[in-house]
């Protein structure tokens, strides 16, 4: 690494430039897929709605909407697939490497597009999308815009954004653990995280039985790879100064326990494409000597990436104010271009795991004893409790997710109120975003919610039931509702 070239960082680049460019593949997949029922013309908050609130207010309430092609160009669904599908086109032209192979500006071209148009869905998102992740993603995309061609080495400038990307990222989750609840000081958070995290993954089972010494040391390496280790992701830049190759590995030993400990949480549970992004970042900070070779990098592009820089000192600063801050924000954004975000994640940890678990009659009754009520399957939330936990990340289902937050001592949101209204309908494109419908696409004649305690079985009661969860009633969140008549 030189003043101007990461010479020896051509790897790092590849990784980055491939692997973002794949998450946001994934981004716009599971968009197409989910969008048009969650948020579309006719979905649970239609976005329709929320343009049209955005442009009946004053100017502060038209900020509050992020950039957005759909603020000027009116929303459709078939619109929404367009954008899809041409951000998906160019993103997987990027994992290919084809952009790559002109000059500078041709990828960084690409990944502006794909950060634009991801921002212009993330931005009508609500909700549903209100996750640190899809931050992460747009701040990640828009920093690949500038890491060059595959003829040049990657600018240093734009390498250590990165890695500063990872610290916020990294030391961000830290510290709001350490300030957050008192499983993460008495290192008992991993005792329940396994069992009562969002999405449980197929391992999640048996991590969850690991002895307790093992989940406390979970906790304690978990807290050296989020609070000591990030600051040595800058080590490599001592080593413009001072000619010691050290240096450098110090860098990558660092970028590689992130990804190591990001690939346990592969292992052992679903959180979308946050583990897998986070990995791609990691090897930011994996260097390769002999890797590259020094090449003439245009003054056009020095003035470019020497911007982006100076731009990014001056939007960090809200960000490094609130890693020092005590009321430290989690997944926030400072500025509407989504960029030099402050990010954190489980700054508590659930102790129990509540479900809200809907159900459908065909009875005419609903009091009736002999009603029978079939329970509706989801792809990725605990149902049925011989169901291993399936594997879904990097893939985000939106649905699953918040039906998770749910039972979090919220009370029922509009969302869900409308959510329940569609089954009754048997409205097909909700009932596609399920895994099961009980009644093949018939309407039942009534709906309920009921709520269920869930916890991991035992070996013991796995070998005898065959169970990989074990619940337990807990009360009526919604009494039996009758299908409406019409729509």
């Amino acid at each position: 690494m030189d003043g101007f070239a990461a010479i020896d960082f051509t790897l790092a680049r590849e990784v980055l430039q491939r692997g973002i460019a794949a998450v946001y593949v994934v981004a716009f997949l599971s968009t197409a897929a989910q969008f048009r029922a969650l948020l579309g013309e006719d979905g649970l908050l239609p976005a329709p709605r929320l343009l049209e609130w955005v442009r009946s207010g004053s100017r502060a309430r038209r900020r509050m909407l992020h950039p957005t092609v759909f603020r000027w160009w009116a929303y459709t669904d078939r619109r929404l697939l367009a954008v899809c599908g041409a951000g998906g086109v160019v993103a997987a032209a990027l994992v290919c490497g084809l952009p790559q192979l002109g000059p500078p500006w041709v990828p960084m071209l690409c990944f502006l597009f794909v950060w634009l148009a991801y921002m212009s869905i993330v931005s009508l998102g609500q909700t549903f999308y209100g996750f640190g992740w899809e931050m992460l993603l747009l701040e990640a995309g828009f920093l690949a815009a500038f890491l060059g061609s595959a003829d040049q080495p990657p600018p240093t400038v734009v390498i250590v954004l990165f890695w500063w990307l990872l610290f916020r990222l990294e030391f961000g989750a830290g510290m709001i653990k350490i300030r957050g609840g008192r499983e993460w000081r008495d290192l008992s958070a991993l005792t329940y995280h396994h069992e009562t995290q969002p999405l449980p993954g197929p391992l999640s089972r048996q991590a969850h039985l690991l002895p307790r010494w093992f989940h406390e040391l979970e906790v304690i390496g978990n807290h050296f790879s989020q609070l000591v280790v990030p600051w040595f992701l800058f080590a490599p830049l001592l080593g413009v100064w001072i000619p010691w190759p050290g240096f450098a590995w110090i860098g990558t030993i660092a970028g590689a326990i992130v990804i190591a400990t990001q690939l346990w949480l592969v292992a052992t549970g679903n959180f979308a494409w946050l583990n897998v992004l986070t990995i791609v970042l990691g090897f930011s900070a994996v260097s390769v000597p002999g890797s590259g070779s020094p090449a003439d990098v245009p003054l056009y592009w020095l003035l470019i990436t020497g911007a982006v820089a100076v731009l990014y000192v001056v939007l960090s600063w809200p960000a490094l104010r609130n890693l020092a801050a005590r009321r430290q924000l989690m997944n926030a954004s400072f500025n509407r271009w989504n960029l030099a975000n402050a990010y954190g994640a489980f700054g508590t940890v659930t102790k129990r795991r509540i479900e809200w678990v809907i159900e459908g009659t065909e009875a005419t009754d609903p009091d009736d004893p002999d009603a029978v009520w079939l329970e509706y399957g989801f792809r990725g939330k605990p149902g049925e409790v011989r169901r291993i936990p399936p594997q879904v990340a990097p893939y985000h289902l939106r649905l699953d997710w918040l039906m998770w937050f749910l039972p979090l001592g919220r009370s029922l949101e509009d969302w869900f109120t409308h959510f329940v209204v569609r089954l009754l309908e048997a409205d097909p494109r909700m009932l596609r975003l399920l895994r099961r419908d009980p009644f093949d696409g018939r309407r039942p004649a009534w709906v309920r919610v009921h709520a269920y305690h869930y916890r991991f079985t035992t070996r013991a009661e796995h070998r005898r039931t065959g169970a990989v969860w074990h619940r337990t009633f807990e009360g009526v969140v919604l009494d039996p509702l009758r299908a409406p008549a019409s729509r």
